[in-house]
């Protein structure tokens, strides 16, 4: 179950079976980090170690997963290692190390602690929807997101996706609170985050507070917006919108877990993978097709979209055909 989700639009038709994804994506499976590389990337079974496939189709989708590899070498530990490196040097000769030879000791001792450092890997899952034209990758971060998306380029030669975006998303979602009337299908929680659009650093998180109260009201006045909002879809998923369409924590409802197990052994790890493999493709699908369609109403019905039309009219001329 994604715990996050970064998305991104297909702008052409994804063609790819199960088993032609399988054969693209095999060029570039993962390997661990050599004794001289930092971080490697590639793709890992999404069932785990012991399966062979690199995909697994569920409910009209394509679920695969990237393994990234690094070596835990903190940098202020290199720091200090070349700090010592050059008190020792300019004990023993009597003079001062100039900034070249640093960055060439920094070099000879970055060769020397690599294949040393500690490794550490995770397993970042995407899922790619034909159906609705989209890839989801599970990853709080766009910089992560955007390594898997890359990764999946370069395997399939292309991949024309971009991510998932709504002008405007924090104006919205202000008027979603001051309204206390968010898209059918979707109710407030109790949670947001304020941001002060003229000043960068000045923002505000309110958690467990009623956001139709005069505090977060108050906020808003003072020309604050709602840059990431919590939010229930169908009382079956709780997340938090960002106004960059991020999704971050994802928290499913146990009713719809169980609902989706019905039937099914609990013991039986892979009836349980796939029954909730289906719901969150299923609600996931839902949550974002709802989100896309409201969104897009809303930029079609704001006076701003409105006024090149206007302007035809009272100019005597047809309005335009966009």
């Amino acid at each position: 179950m994604f715990k996050n989700a970064r998305v991104y639009r297909l702008n052409t038709p994804f063609e790819l079976d199960e088993l032609g994804l399988h054969e693209r994506l095999a060029e570039k499976g993962f390997r661990g980090c050599g004794p001289l590389e930092a971080m490697t990337m590639g793709w890992s079974p999404p069932l785990g170690p012991q399966a062979e496939m690199l995909t697994h189709a569920v409910n009209g989708c394509l679920l695969v997963a990237a393994r990234r590899q690094e070596r835990l070498l903190p940098a202020s530990v290199v720091t200090e290692a070349v700090a010592e490196r050059v008190a020792e040097l300019e004990q023993a000769e009597g003079r001062d190390v100039p900034r070249r030879e640093r960055s060439q000791l920094r070099d000879a001792l970055l060769a020397e602690m690599l294949p040393q450092a500690f490794t550490r890997s995770r397993l970042i899952p995407a899922l790619i929807d034909p159906q609705a034209g989209r890839v989801l990758v599970d990853a709080a971060s766009e910089k992560l997101a955007e390594e898997v998306l890359s990764l999946l380029r370069e395997s399939l030669g292309s991949l024309p996706a971009t991510p998932l975006a709504a002008p405007s998303a924090a104006e919205r979602f202000t008027a979603w609170v001051l309204s206390g009337a968010p898209p059918a299908g979707l109710a407030l929680e109790d949670q947001c985050e304020l941001r002060d659009p003229a000043e960068k650093g000045s923002v505000v998180r309110c958690r467990g507070v009623d956001l139709g109260s005069a505090e977060v009201r108050a906020h808003i006045d003072a020309g604050m917006r709602v840059a990431a909002l919590g939010l229930n879809w169908q009382d079956g998923l709780e997340l938090v919108l960002g106004d960059d369409f991020s999704l971050k924590r994802l928290r499913f409802a146990d009713e719809l877990l169980e609902q989706a197990m019905d039937g099914a052994e609990d013991e039986d790890p892979a009836l349980r993978f796939e029954a909730e493999m289906t719901l969150m493709s299923e609600q996931l699908r839902g949550l974002l097709g709802a989100l896309e369609a409201a969104l897009a109403d809303e930029a079609e019905a704001s006076p701003a979209a409105k006024a090149p039309a206007a302007d035809a009219e009272v100019a005597g001329g047809e309005a335009p055909p966009w």
